[in-house]
Formats: structure tokens, sequence, C-alpha cells
């Protein structure tokens, strides 16, 4: 081999080195952005003043349920520790009257606890429930340095509905209720062995998993496949996190649920599909409803029906609970 040729290779050898290190710094950016992007807490999420005044506005009957149990000191608050170390934070509210009846409220991505007012709301005034509304970590008043998509979460509101248990009394019947990824949460609950207090749940437009979810919005949003962007993002949230897309899913957990289960979702869904409503219900073996709402975009069912929706979920619930004011 001559001296040009050998010279040839080093640098064909070394170009290929650049370009495939230029590959993996690409991909490793989409990667890290999509990370980023789904699991970075979000300002607005902290800002509790700004999420009244924005649930005072699309639903004006609030503020004077809210002003009057301020007035009376009924809306509470308080903290635990979770099993990690990090603070959690959650409002609370009991019953005009002494009741076991009892709501744990769970909010969706990059939103929190003040953003289910219209579910305490229902529970609380419409139910004569006590409600506890926690914040999921790295949203409103809790800790954590990442958005957990409802997976680590669940061990959170397994804790969140034993504190629910002993503040409101012991021995209580308990609705677990979430919206969006708070759904999603609840799901994944449902799937772990459940206290004997928990009654029934109610899922309003979650998703399978975090894995279909993310794929939804990778191609739908940002024109991005499967492979090999998701599939890297996955492994740097193992990494980074410790659990990773596909191991966060709803409808496995549902499969093995043993508890009743309402379902809805709306017909107009483009950021959580309507078709995941149907795997999820598939997948539920007994004790189950489901109510697609016809031209309901994404979580606002209650919204645009609330009287229907209370009515729903006022008939579930009591089928569930023995509900004994």
């Amino acid at each position: 081999m001559n001296k040009n040729n050998s010279i040839n290779i080093k640098r064909l050898i070394t170009a290929s080195i650049t370009i495939l290190a230029v590959i993996v710094v690409v991909l490793s950016g989409v990667g890290f952005y999509i990370l980023h992007t789904a699991l970075s807490p979000a300002k607005w999420a902290k800002d509790i003043d700004a999420t009244y005044k924005r649930m005072f506005e699309d639903y004006p009957f609030l503020e004077g349920w809210v002003s009057s149990l301020n007035e009376r000191g009924a809306i509470n608050e308080m903290e635990i520790t979770a099993h990690d170390g990090t603070i959690l934070h959650t409002f609370y509210i009991k019953a005009d009257k002494p009741t076991k009846n009892t709501a744990v409220v769970i909010h969706g991505h990059k939103n929190n606890a003040v953003n289910m007012l219209h579910i305490a709301y229902l529970y609380h005034k419409d139910m004569g429930f006590n409600v506890l509304l926690p914040d999921l970590r790295g949203h409103g008043k809790s800790g954590g340095d990442h958005i957990q998509m409802g997976w680590n979460d669940r061990l959170d509101v397994m804790q969140w509905m034993d504190t629910a248990n002993e503040l409101f009394g012991g021995d209580t019947q308990m609705v677990i209720h979430g919206i969006s990824m708070g759904a999603a949460t609840a799901m994944m609950v449902s799937g772990e062995e459940q206290p004997h207090y928990v009654k029934a749940y109610v899922e309003d437009c979650g998703y399978t998993s975090v894995w279909d979810e993310f794929s939804y919005v990778a191609k739908k949003d940002y024109h991005l496949p499967q492979m090999p962007f998701l599939y890297i993002a996955d492994r740097l949230c193992k990494w980074r996190y410790g659990w990773g897309f596909k191991e966060a899913s709803a409808v496995d957990q549902v499969r093995k649920a043993d508890k009743p289960m309402l379902f809805i979702h709306g017909d107009a869904d483009t950021y959580v599909p309507t078709e995941m409503v149907y795997t999820l219900f598939d997948a539920k073996v007994s004790d189950k409803e489901l109510w697609v709402v016809p031209g309901v975009a994404h979580a606002l069912s209650y919204h645009d029906y609330p009287e229907e929706y209370t009515n729903r979920v006022k008939e579930f619930v009591n089928t569930y609970l023995n509900v004994v004011n």
C-alpha cells in the first residue's frame, strides 16, 4: 500500500468517526430535548395564584364557593415526606357534615391541585364528601425535580390515600378521581394492592402508557418517528430517573385492577387520542362503565357537560360506596 492510499484510508476512518460522533450527539440531543420538554417542571404549574384566577375565569361559580370556604377556614394544607425524602403538599377540605365518604382528586400534566377545584366542588358541594387534592411531584407546592408521568406518582398517591384515610377519621369510603395525567396516575394506582377503604376509581381522559402518549405527541407535534428518537429518550429516562416509558403503563395496571372504574373521554380529544379509552376499557375485566362525551376536547368533559358529568359520577360512585352523610 503506497503512502497516498494509507493517508486516504486514515482520512476516511477519521471522517466516518466524526460523522458517527455527530449523529450520536444529534440523536442524544433530540432525546434529551424530548425528555426535558416532557418531564421538566413548568413555572406556571407552581403559580398557585394564577391557577386560581384561571379556574375562576373558566368556572365562575367556583369563586364564591372558594371564598366561602376560606371565610370558614375550610381549605387546609399539609405536607408529608415521601419514601425518598421528597416533601409533598396537599390541600384538603373536610365535608360540611361528618362523613366517611372521601375523594382523592389528582391533577394533570404541568398543572397543580387548584386545577382540580371543579372536581373538588363536585364531591364536596354536590356530594358532601371530604376531599384531598395533592400536588404531584414537580407541580404546585410539592418538591421533585422532574415530572413522573404517573408511574412513580402512584406510590405517592397511595401514601396520600393512607393520609386521607387517617385525616378523615379512619375506615373511610374512598374514590380516586383523576384527569389526564392524573387519570393515568389513578389507573396506575388501581393495579397495586388496594386498601380496604378504596371503593372506586374515576379516570377522565388518561393515556394507555407513557410510551403510547409520547409516541403520539412526538409524531403529531414534532413529526418524529419512534425509532430512534423515542427509544433514545426512553433509555435516557431509565438512566437519569430510573423508570422507562413502557413500564409506565396504565393499561397493564388496569388489567390487574379489581376495583370498579368509570372511564370518561371526549370524542374530540386530540391530546390523548380517544381510541386509548377503548383499549383501557377493554382491559378492565369487570365492574366498569364508559362514557365517551360527544364533541369534547381534552379534559373538558365537566366544563362542557357539568350537569351530566356530575350525575354520571354520582350514580357510579353511589353504586359502590355506601353513601350515607
